[in-house]
């Protein structure tokens, strides 16, 4: 009798610790799938972090990429049908709160819960052999032939569509707008010769212009941005006032998990997230590479993404570049 209570009471203890060792997050392998191409800066952004929140958790952090649909939507798609419980989160950038307008995702943004972990501006070049030496010559020369000098802005909807299309707008050029899944694979068509004029941030395109690969001509920002071994680059607001009307726009990149998720889930993943900012591996490549930290996340982030929602989801529509209106989804006007 006293040999079988002290295994019933083995197998109780057995059991419990078991129980709380499986409730205990994370106790296995996380997964952050990346919505745009690698190479590019929401990919390269989530793998830095990761690796860092990956030493804090106690886990490997697996990140990979799912590209394609409209604006990340199926990326989107295949994090948000997994189970909400922090082992599948969504390597995601302020361009995916188009996807809506856009035809390819049914959803608001609440539906998501934000790590923003920062950005960079945007700025446009052109391939080491385009003649145009400053912004001027290039937008005259669209103007001159509209439609025949191709230009790459990453995927349809995203931020640096936006800004091509405010350049556009802003100026009187027209374009002829070549989309790519991601900014890695836009400015690979620039090396390629498949376009000759490239929107992407500075982070993305700093190697490009450090090896003369890429010549920048101007800031989509009000003011003007220095890289090293480049130069400073000027704004593009001088020249073109009307671009007020529509930029500037900032950049959102990190990753987000579903809003429904456990909060206790939410919060581990946000204090190795505010940690790995701090961190000295993150603070040197954010700096290094031209990004802005913001570190927002809870309802601050949600905030963010609701008001980045609502402008570039209206932007895009009035710019005759969105399939649906914002009104169909139920998202207010700016």
């Amino acid at each position: 009798m006293k040999k079988t209570l002290v295994l019933s009471t083995a197998i109780l203890m057995a059991s419990v610790t078991t129980g709380l060792a499986a409730d205990k997050y994370p106790a296995r392998d996380i997964t952050n799938v990346v919505v745009w191409a690698a190479g590019g800066g929401t990919d390269l952004c989530n793998r830095v972090v990761s690796a860092e929140m990956a030493k804090i958790l106690g886990v490997n952090i697996n990140v990979t990429n799912k590209t394609g649909g409209v604006s990340g939507s199926i990326g989107m798609d295949a994090v948000y049908n997994e189970k909400p419980d922090g082992y599948t989160i969504a390597g995601i950038s302020e361009s995916v709160v188009t996807a809506a307008v856009q035809g390819g995702w049914d959803k608001r943004m609440e539906v998501w819960s934000p790590f923003i972990i920062g950005g960079s501006p945007d700025v446009v070049s052109v391939t080491a052999s385009a003649p145009y030496k400053d912004l001027k010559e290039l937008i005259e020369a669209a103007k001159a032939e509209p439609n025949k000098i191709k230009a790459s802005a990453s995927a349809a909807g995203s931020i640096h569509h936006l800004n091509l299309l405010a350049l556009m707008n802003g100026s009187g050029a027209k374009f002829n707008y070549i989309p790519y899944n991601g900014s890695a694979p836009a400015q690979n068509a620039a090396m390629s010769g498949e376009v000759t004029v490239v929107v992407t941030s500075v982070a993305e395109q700093q190697q490009l212009l450090k090896g003369k690969k890429l010549r920048p001509l101007g800031m989509l920002t009000p003011d003007s941005f220095t890289v090293d071994g480049v130069g400073t680059i000027p704004s593009s607001f001088p020249d073109y006032p009307k671009l007020k009307e529509y930029l500037p726009i900032s950049q959102a990149i990190g990753f987000a998990v579903r809003s429904d998720t456990p909060e206790d889930v939410k919060k581990t993943l946000g204090d190795a997230f505010e940690k790995a900012l701090k961190s000295d591996a993150v603070k040197k490549w954010t700096t290094e590479n031209y990004y802005t930290v913001s570190g927002k996340h809870g309802k601050a982030a949600q905030a963010e993404f609701a008001r980045l929602e609502s402008l570039f989801g209206w932007t895009l529509f009035e710019l005759g570049a969105a399939k649906f209106s914002p009104e169909k989804f139920g998202i207010p006007k700016p």
